[in-house]
């Protein structure tokens, strides 16, 4: 396999780890609208328990909200070239760990390997950036080597 055909099965991995996440929102969503719905009709405007559903509809809308435009920025990442050193839309493995360089999705697998999905705004991303493989750098303590970048 290419190294961009592996960057792309990483990326699709967490495209769909993300619409797992997009599609449990939604369940969520509309399960707390069926029931303020079902609730009755709104006899006060004080009434807590339909409160509570609509926050936890607006939640779980922000989450969905979140979940979508993570899925856009991933599929934005298909398009771009190999990549030679760590940076955005990169997938580095180092001797400890996978990432892929792009949004924070947490952690997701893909071939039985272990990936983790991280934003720009972490220390390891920011340790990571514009390093090649074999260089190493320190996070938390710990040297990492980096043996692939694809």
């Amino acid at each position: 396999m290419t190294p961009q055909e592996k960057r792309i099965e990483v990326i699709n991995a967490c495209i769909a780890h993300q619409q797992q996440i997009a599609d449990v929102a939604k369940q969520e969503m509309d399960s707390a609208q069926q029931q303020s719905n079902d609730y009755g009709a709104n006899v006060d405007r004080y009434d807590s328990y339909r409160t509570k559903m609509m926050r936890n509809r607006d939640m779980y809308a922000r989450q969905l909200a979140t979940a979508q435009a993570g899925i856009r920025v991933l599929q934005d990442l298909l398009r771009l070239p190999p990549f030679a050193t760590a940076d955005h839309g990169a997938c580095v493995v180092t001797d400890r760990q996978a990432f892929l360089l792009s949004i924070g999705a947490g952690k997701f697998t893909v071939a039985g390997r272990i990936f983790f999905a991280i934003s720009a705004q972490t220390p390891i991303y920011l340790a990571l950036k514009g390093h090649r493989v074999g260089d190493s750098f320190v996070i938390n303590g710990q040297t990492q080597t980096i043996h692939e970048i694809f």
